[in-house]
């Protein structure tokens, strides 16, 4: 079974948020977005500003990728 869409990003965001010993709150701050933000994107809302999210993983020393899948559907 795969992660519901936003669940595998929300978990790597929680994940690496945990590695470096950020607060939620702190992780708002580096990223200039709200602690709900941050709160919405670690539990997998489905809908978020792209903008946020790459500001966050920027924050956290990620980035994002898109790969087209094997079928030709975009995941």
């Amino acid at each position: 079974m795969t992660a519901p869409p936003g669940g595998r990003l929300a978990a790597e965001v929680r994940a690496r948020r945990a590695q470096l010993g950020l607060r939620q709150e702190e992780v708002a701050d580096l990223a200039g977005v709200s602690e709900r933000f941050v709160h919405s994107l670690e539990n997998g809302k489905r809908t978020v500003q792209l903008d946020k999210v790459l500001a966050v993983l920027n924050a956290l020393g990620l980035h994002l990728e898109l790969h087209r899948g094997a079928d030709g559907e975009i995941r």
